[in-house]
């Protein structure tokens, strides 16, 4: 099986096939077809504010979406990741509000904590051989459970708020949530946290062996299992690395908005998926690009903000959700039937 995916990735075809058989082709070309739209109907979106301002929520979800389309690689789901980064936010403001901790060592604390998410599930995952759609639909419940209960135990509210006044939070909001000056335009830090998350996960998928197990055990884990593969290794640390996602995410939200909702998150988790199906990986596994799941988030963010910018009913919004989703699960598996064709 690896040996399979490594022909596929790294066979020597033409340029036009090379690009045909690209996973996030199909996001590409959707992409430029939703910018030109909203382009050529909005002054707004199209100038330097207005991608500033959809870059935003693109940088945001794209960071869980690449997370996400490693573990969609690998043949698994997450369906915690959404909660999971209110709980990483719940925890660094409260630590950092209620009981005076610095607000690097509140996120250091919160980082560990899903660090220990993501290893149960992982664990979970590979030693029951649950289905991962069932094993973080439960783990789902429980945060949301807890986000709740803790919450209103130590504030009366579903709300806990007034991190600026901690110590540590100015430098830690430059870093992680502030805004950098292009061209006389602001863009959020966010935004580099995005690219370099996204750079990274693709050279562990191109130019690392980590990349390889990670198709192999999405594309067959009896076979990788059989060449030699650490299968149950891979899937603990991608379950783990979409939990460091959540927490990057979540300490994110936290220092811009200084506050965090209980039920913050919840409902992600799909749209996460959703990217990163838009950016090319398949529901069965193996298949799929980091690349992709960015150009995603991108194409969210457009139509995210474009459609307010046009002025149309944000209700609108979900409709494209749903389109888009089928129209690249279908461009997907015509693009993956024509891979196989070139690689036999």
């Amino acid at each position: 099986m690896t040996a399979a995916t490594a022909d596929e990735r790294l066979a020597r075809v033409g340029l036009l096939r090379r690009l045909l058989i690209r996973p996030e082709l199909g996001a590409v070309v959707g992409a430029v077809v939703v910018f030109t739209f909203f382009a050529t109907q909005s002054a707004v979106f199209r100038s330097p504010e207005g991608i500033a301002n959809w870059l935003d929520p693109a940088a945001t979800l794209g960071i869980m979406a690449v997370a996400i389309a490693l573990l969609m690689i690998g043949g698994e789901f997450d369906l915690s990741a959404g909660v999971l980064t209110g709980t990483t936010g719940l925890i660094l403001v409260t630590l950092a509000t209620r009981y005076g901790l610095n607000v690097w060592l509140a996120m250091l604390v919160s980082l560990v904590v899903a660090l220990g998410v993501g290893l149960l599930n992982g664990l979970i995952v590979t030693r029951t051989r649950l289905p991962s759609f069932i094993v973080t639909l439960g783990t789902f419940l429980m945060l949301q459970g807890v986000n709740l209960g803790v919450t209103k135990a130590l504030t009366g509210t579903v709300q806990v708020s007034g991190l600026r006044r901690a110590e540590g939070f100015e430098a830690a909001r430059t870093v992680f949530a502030g805004t950098i000056q292009i061209g006389g335009t602001s863009f959020r830090v966010a935004i580099l946290w995005w690219l370099l998350v996204t750079a990274l996960a693709t050279w562990v998928l191109m130019r690392s062996r980590v990349g390889n197990w990670i198709f192999a055990v999405g594309g067959s884990e009896p076979a990788a299992r059989a060449v030699g593969v650490p299968a149950a290794r891979t899937k603990i640390a991608l379950f783990m690395t979409t939990a460091v996602a959540a927490w990057l995410v979540g300490s994110i939200m936290a220092l811009r908005y200084t506050s965090v909702q209980a039920n913050i998150g919840i409902g992600q988790e799909f749209i996460y998926i959703i990217a990163a199906v838009i950016g090319g990986c398949l529901l069965t596994g193996g298949y799929g690009s980091a690349i992709g799941a960015a150009i995603g988030a991108v194409i969210f963010g457009m139509a995210d903000k474009g459609i307010v910018f046009l002025g149309w009913d944000a209700d609108w919004f979900k409709f494209f959700l749903g389109a888009m989703l089928l129209l690249a699960t279908l461009a997907n598996r015509l693009v993956r039937r024509y891979a196989e064709e070139v690689k036999h």
